[in-house]
């Protein structure tokens, strides 16, 4: 990981005025995928919260069940009861530190930082989503990402081996939705690769007319059996691991342990992990605004009546590409 970049005045050269424009153009930061559907829970005031889930039913039975024709009064009632297990959520820790020379900042003629905070609200909404997806660069204490723990669940689905084509893969028997559904839960939502927009634009009827846009005139509003689809553009979807992620995203629920806080740092020094110096800002005359989000996720996926066997019961199934 780099210890050593830095915005120079050549990197922030637009945002230094020359009698020209002074609009920035930039692309509108991504939101996270997985916060936008997922169920945010209240803010925790520790590193870990504990839930209580339902591991266990509670089963009733006829009395008398099998006895004779006439009813037995004094035929026993049998017992049943019903398990708890904990499931946790582990708050990781997001972070990064943006240097730039106090020259810099003085000769922009515009508020650099409130440019940056974007940025780095998009940087965080990438890096967590992917964790989510894939457990790429995610916390020892965090779930199995999403992709792998469907896979596990046998609820991943290769594209072009469930019928004749991808409206089979996504909706027929054995498709996508009703992965979910046999485990027990309803899709409420589906997050897709860019590259699944032009796959979905292409399924036809038998009439040659597109299944997945209604009109050639209105712009496409992507839903996927009456639910939303979302195309993050924020770079976390990796179309060679995944096409498609369907879910209950009620079933997933995140937390904040600390929003996102800046802080402008004027006298510190930055090393990397050798312990070597990368920038002394007080000798260097520069400044450096340090970003920390905490927060953690989990699935608690509680028993229900559908599928009983935790392993095989997971809230989530996957479109992956064909190897």
């Amino acid at each position: 990981m780099p210890y050593n970049s830095v915005i120079s005045r050549t990197d922030a050269a637009a945002l230094i005025p020359e009698e020209a424009a002074r609009d920035i153009i930039q692309a509108m930061p991504e939101a996270s995928a997985v916060m936008a559907l997922g169920r945010r829970l209240p803010d925790v005031a520790r590193n870990q919260l504990r839930m209580a889930v339902m591991s266990a039913l509670a089963t009733a039975y006829f009395v008398d069940a099998g006895g004779g024709e006439s009813y037995d009064d004094t035929a026993l009632k049998q017992t049943t009861e019903i398990n708890w297990t904990n499931k946790y959520i582990n708050i990781g820790e997001l972070a990064c530190i943006v240097p730039i020379p106090q020259a810099v900042l003085d000769d922009a003629d515009y508020d650099i930082w409130a440019e940056i905070k974007p940025q780095i609200a998009e940087a965080f909404g990438k890096t967590f989503d992917a964790a989510v997806f894939y457990g790429t660069g995610a916390p020892g204490t965090w779930p199995t990402g999403i992709v792998t723990a469907a896979g596990t669940a046998s609820n991943s689905v290769t594209i072009g081996t469930v019928g004749t084509d991808l409206y089979d893969d996504i909706m027929a028997e054995a498709g996508v939705i009703s992965k979910v559904e046999d485990d027990g839960y309803f899709v409420n939502g589906h997050v897709g690769s860019i590259s699944m927009r032009a796959k979905l634009r292409s399924v036809r009827d038998d009439n040659q007319q597109p299944i997945f846009k209604r009109s050639m005139q209105d712009g496409t509003r992507y839903e996927l059996d009456g639910e939303p689809m979302i195309f993050p553009r924020n770079g976390a979807v990796v179309a060679a691991t995944s096409l498609l992620i369907s879910g209950d995203w009620n079933a997933l629920v995140w937390a904040v342990r600390q929003d996102i806080t800046y802080k402008v740092l004027t006298e510190a020094v930055i090393q990397n992990t050798a312990g070597a110096i990368q920038y002394n800002l007080a000798q260097q005359d520069m400044v450096a605004l340090r970003c920390v989000m905490r927060l953690g996720w989990q699935v608690p996926n509680p028993i229900n009546r559908i599928e009983g066997t935790e392993g095989d019961r997971y809230p989530f199934a996957v479109l992956v590409p064909a190897p």
